[in-house]
């Protein structure tokens, strides 16, 4: 019997809430996979989307200036904010300009750096647990996961945290840009409209710090200087931008998937509650089993074949990192979750120069509320099933509704 050809519907709300049976067909029978609705290649195995993450001789991340290079004036009149800005983030450029800007930024956001911030992360999660004393039902992202990682990074770049509703709005909506091809129809105007906002934000707040320098990392980066470089004054609005963006986008997923992943292992969660030496390899085991982010694109430089296809220079390719991580050639039993396990490095923040280079800081995020948020609450139970995020880029939920009990 002719097995049915895969029809991947990355849109269709119940592919979003569990994708990984059709992954794993794709794993099997088309570890290549061309997707007429994404006009691109999808590559689904461990061991491909590791060797691609590491290929920079074939394969390119420069996957937003042909888009707009693509564009008719009159387009890329629409949204000549977030070209001017983004095309300047450190994720979208090669070597050597994705070099030069990573060393730089790498001068202010260094894993000690990142690590200094446990207490502050950790007074963070008790403050917002707090806040929730009173009741019974919370949403798990609205009230925890997406304030929580937002006021860090907003702490350790020195933004007021009165801010926190303006740009974690702001954010969103940049994120309908970034995230995915199938939202809204007005994404690219409300998008472009918060780039602008968010820009005019941080010049001010750059300004700010130029004249008066205070210890914060916005601080640094305008008074970084190395040997002959440092930041032009749009790629220092750039860089806050990113860093504000990504700092908190994927760590809200990294929390909520999390704990909501515990919540169908309750010995798992039982283990965590009782070991908190368990914290940090738990958080490796959750970014393996359900991570933060769907995909990482890249743009094919020059021609190769893989599994019988040939990719050919300008086509678009997706990198699914979670397929990935739930790859049987990798992890034994990959679809169970083992707080214990050990092998091989999962892909959840990438792989290689691209890797992400908050993955130490999301890491402790992570580790840290998590096991707070466990230790507050002895008893979790779905109110109803969540919202998914429509994106291939970020894999996470909208909304979470719990029951909880101390």
């Amino acid at each position: 019997m002719t097995p049915n050809p895969i029809d991947w519907k990355p849109e269709d709300p119940a592919i979003l809430a569990n994708p990984y049976p059709i992954f794993q067909r794709m794993r099997d029978e088309a570890p290549c996979y061309w997707s007429d609705r994404l006009r691109s290649w999808v590559i689904t195995r461990y061991n491909d989307v590791k060797a691609m993450c590491l290929d920079k001789e074939r394969l390119s991340s420069d996957r937003l200036r042909p888009f707009f290079e693509s564009l008719p004036g009159s387009e890329a009149s629409r949204i000549s904010e977030i070209i001017r800005y983004l095309s300047l983030w450190m994720v979208f450029k090669d070597p050597p300009e994705h070099t030069r800007l990573r060393r730089l930024t790498g001068k202010v956001f260094s894993a000690r750096s990142m690590q200094a911030m446990r207490p502050q992360v950790g007074a963070i999660a008790k403050q917002l647990l707090d806040a929730m004393v009173e009741h019974d039902e919370i949403d798990l992202i609205a009230d925890y996961a997406g304030p929580l990682p937002c006021l860090v990074i907003m702490a350790m770049l020195g933004v007021p945290v009165h801010e926190l509703g303006e740009l974690k709005r702001l954010s969103d909506e940049i994120a309908l840009f970034i995230g995915s091809s199938r939202m809204s129809s007005d994404k690219y105007e409300k998008a472009e409209q918060a780039t602008k906002e968010m820009a005019a934000f941080f010049k001010a707040l750059i300004e700010s710090r130029r004249a008066d320098p205070q210890s914060d990392a916005i601080s640094e980066l305008v008074h970084l200087r190395d040997a002959d470089d440092q930041f032009s004054d749009d790629e220092l609005i750039a860089s806050c931008i990113l860093m504000l963006f990504a700092g908190h986008e994927t760590t809200t997923n990294l929390i909520a998937n999390g704990i909501y992943s515990l919540m169908h292992f309750p010995d798992a969660m039982t283990d965590l509650r009782c070991d908190s030496k368990l914290a940090s390899n738990a958080v490796e085991e959750l970014l393996r089993y359900d991570g933060p982010s769907g995909s990482q694109v890249r743009v094919v430089r020059e021609g190769f074949s893989i599994h019988g296809e040939h990719l050919e220079p300008g086509q678009r390719v997706f990198m699914m990192l979670n397929a990935a991580n739930r790859d049987p050639r990798a992890y034994p039993e990959p679809d169970q979750l083992d707080l214990r396990r050990d092998g091989a490095p999962h892909l959840a923040f990438g792989f290689g120069t691209h890797i992400c280079l908050g993955f130490p800081l999301a890491r402790l995020e992570g580790a840290v509320a998590i096991p707070a948020f466990l230790e507050r609450y002895t008893r979790l139970e779905l109110r109803q099933e969540p919202a998914w995020i429509n994106s291939l880029v970020f894999r996470g939920m909208r909304e979470c509704l719990l029951s909880v009990r101390r």
